[in-house]
Protein backbone atom coordinates (compact mmCIF):
# COMPACT_ATOMS: atom_id res chain seq x y z
CA UNK A 1 0.00 0.00 0.00
CA UNK A 2 1.29 3.53 -0.79
CA UNK A 3 2.43 6.14 1.99
CA UNK A 4 0.67 9.32 2.07
CA UNK A 5 2.13 12.47 2.78
CA UNK A 6 0.70 15.44 4.56
CA UNK A 7 2.14 19.16 4.93
CA UNK A 8 0.81 21.54 7.26
CA UNK A 9 1.31 25.24 6.43
CA UNK A 10 0.57 28.21 8.41
CA UNK A 11 0.63 32.08 8.14
CA UNK A 12 3.63 33.79 10.00
CA UNK A 13 1.92 37.45 9.91
CA UNK A 14 4.98 39.33 11.84
CA UNK A 15 7.49 37.93 9.05
CA UNK A 16 4.65 37.71 6.13
CA UNK A 17 5.91 33.97 5.13
CA UNK A 18 3.99 30.99 5.31
CA UNK A 19 5.61 27.86 6.87
CA UNK A 20 5.51 24.32 7.23
CA UNK A 21 3.75 24.15 10.78
CA UNK A 22 3.06 19.99 10.57
CA UNK A 23 4.29 17.39 8.49
CA UNK A 24 5.44 13.60 8.20
CA UNK A 25 8.13 14.29 5.97
CA UNK A 26 11.24 14.08 7.00
CA UNK A 27 13.29 16.98 7.45
CA UNK A 28 11.04 19.10 5.46
CA UNK A 29 11.63 22.86 6.95
CA UNK A 30 10.99 25.68 4.85
CA UNK A 31 9.14 28.95 4.55
CA UNK A 32 7.79 31.19 1.58
CA UNK A 33 6.21 34.43 0.74
CA UNK A 34 3.53 33.29 -0.85
CA UNK A 35 1.43 30.05 -1.18
CA UNK A 36 2.17 29.58 -5.28
CA UNK A 37 5.67 30.05 -3.96
CA UNK A 38 5.51 28.07 -1.13
CA UNK A 39 3.90 25.23 -3.78
CA UNK A 40 6.74 25.25 -6.25
CA UNK A 41 8.99 24.70 -3.44
CA UNK A 42 7.41 21.75 -2.08
CA UNK A 43 7.39 20.23 -5.23
CA UNK A 44 11.07 20.30 -5.60
CA UNK A 45 11.83 19.60 -1.30
CA UNK A 46 9.45 16.63 -1.13
CA UNK A 47 11.28 14.29 -3.89
CA UNK A 48 14.41 15.34 -2.72
CA UNK A 49 13.56 14.75 0.75
CA UNK A 50 12.01 11.51 0.13
CA UNK A 51 14.47 10.03 -1.56
CA UNK A 52 17.08 10.61 0.59
CA UNK A 53 14.97 9.85 4.23
CA UNK A 54 13.00 7.33 3.48
CA UNK A 55 14.34 5.46 0.05
CA UNK A 56 10.92 6.54 -1.41
CA UNK A 57 11.01 5.04 -4.93
CA UNK A 58 7.16 5.19 -6.00
CA UNK A 59 7.10 7.87 -9.00
CA UNK A 60 4.45 9.20 -8.10
CA UNK A 61 3.29 9.82 -3.69
CA UNK A 62 0.01 11.44 -2.67
CA UNK A 63 0.95 14.59 -0.87
CA UNK A 64 -1.81 16.19 1.00
CA UNK A 65 -1.20 20.09 1.20
CA UNK A 66 -3.07 21.84 3.76
CA UNK A 67 -3.12 25.82 4.67
CA UNK A 68 -4.03 27.59 7.42
CA UNK A 69 -4.74 31.05 7.73
CA UNK A 70 -6.14 33.22 10.08
CA UNK A 71 -7.77 37.24 10.06
CA UNK A 72 -9.47 39.56 12.02
CA UNK A 73 -12.24 40.97 10.30
CA UNK A 74 -14.23 43.90 11.29
CA UNK A 75 -17.87 43.95 11.83
CA UNK A 76 -19.95 47.45 12.32
CA UNK A 77 -23.27 46.96 13.77
CA UNK A 78 -26.19 48.93 12.37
Amino acid sequence: MRKSYSVKCDWDADARVWFVSETNVPGLATESATVEAMTKKLRTLIPELLAMNVGESEVEVPVELLWHKQELISVKRG
